[in-house]
């Protein structure tokens, strides 16, 4: 199962301790994630389930590359970190 973890700063706004999910993508694990915890969806995902803006995801060291439908591959053995975005100068 991919092990499924949160930043302390984002820990800090909602309960979201490190999980281990199945899933063949990113939207797949994090399904299994959200259905848990739902404020912790809505705090991720917009209304319309893409990721928000200010929110980013790794997997495996790599950058989420699809944000809208979270469709990037992930294995059983990945390690996926959930973050909020860092912006400025």
């Amino acid at each position: 199962m991919a092990k499924v973890v949160f930043t302390t700063n984002l820990r800090r706004h909602v309960e979201c301790p490190i999980v281990e999910a199945e899933g063949q993508t990113v939207r797949e694990v994090l399904r299994v994630v959200f259905a848990k915890n739902d404020r912790l969806r809505n705090y991720v995902l917009d209304d319309q389930a893409a990721l928000r803006k200010h929110m980013t995801i790794l997997v495996d060291g790599s950058r989420l590359r699809d944000l809208v439908g979270l469709s990037d591959p992930v294995k059983p053995t990945s390690n996926i970190y959930v973050l909020q975005a860092l912006s400025g100068g």
